[in-house]
């Protein structure tokens, strides 16, 4: 017994220490891969589309489009949006959408797989608090917009710029930044077609949520 739970607790700070490490150098260099990108090659024949860009080559619209469609507390919460989790529970029936922010979503990406069981649950809630202390909001926001899935094999917001726009992230307008946002709740489906009417309608709320953002994503708070 005593053998058993040595070797259980060198497993556990094997983890925890590996992990950290591995977060570590995420901050610094591309992340090449995730889970999504595999599952996707091996059981749907799909293609791997992506360019990896950084930061300062994405425009701010794009960012804030995200931010508006996805998660307004962006730049407020810690990783974790408890007011709108509570919004979402105080409604009755089945949520149009999930409580996630995007630092849920990125440490999902990066780090885990689809799930959701309470072990995955409780990694994604451990790698988003890792991400947050260690990455900050500036290069949670490069990565998820890098590793984002916007379309049948493409992924990240430069290699779905060209899909669709046919030019470089950095020079997106507001209304195609707001479609390229309006793509990430399905984007395998809503790829399709982005002159859709879901997606001009969710492009239209989009926009107004950018204005009402004050037009700009800035990552220091007044």
């Amino acid at each position: 017994m005593k053998f058993f739970l040595k070797w259980v607790k060198r497993i556990i700070i094997g983890f925890f220490v590996s992990s950290i490490i591995v977060v570590i150098v995420y901050k610094w260099i591309p992340v090449p891969f995730t889970e999504l990108m595999i599952e996707r090659y091996i059981f749907n024949a799909s293609s791997i589309k992506k360019k990896w860009v950084p930061i300062e080559k994405i425009s701010n619209t794009i960012q804030l489009a995200v931010v508006s469609s996805e998660d307004q507390n962006f730049i407020k919460h810690n990783g974790f949006d408890f007011e709108e989790i509570k919004k979402i529970l105080e409604k009755e029936g089945e949520p149009k959408r999930g409580g996630s922010t995007i630092s849920q979503q990125t440490a999902k990406n990066v780090f885990l797989w689809n799930g959701r069981n309470f072990i995955r649950k409780g990694l994604e809630a451990y790698f988003t608090c890792l991400i947050e202390f260690i990455w900050g909001k500036e290069r949670i926001m490069e990565v998820y917009l890098n590793v984002a899935e916007f379309g049948e094999g493409v992924y990240g917001v430069e290699e779905a710029s060209q899909k669709y726009f046919h030019k470089s992230a950095k020079n997106l307008t507001k209304s195609e930044a707001a479609t390229l946002a309006a793509l990430l709740p399905n984007p395998r489906r809503y790829g399709k077609n982005i002159n859709g009417n879901y997606i001009q309608k969710r492009k239209k709320w989009i926009l107004r949520q950018m204005a009402n953002l004050g037009g700009e994503l800035k990552y220091t708070q007044n």
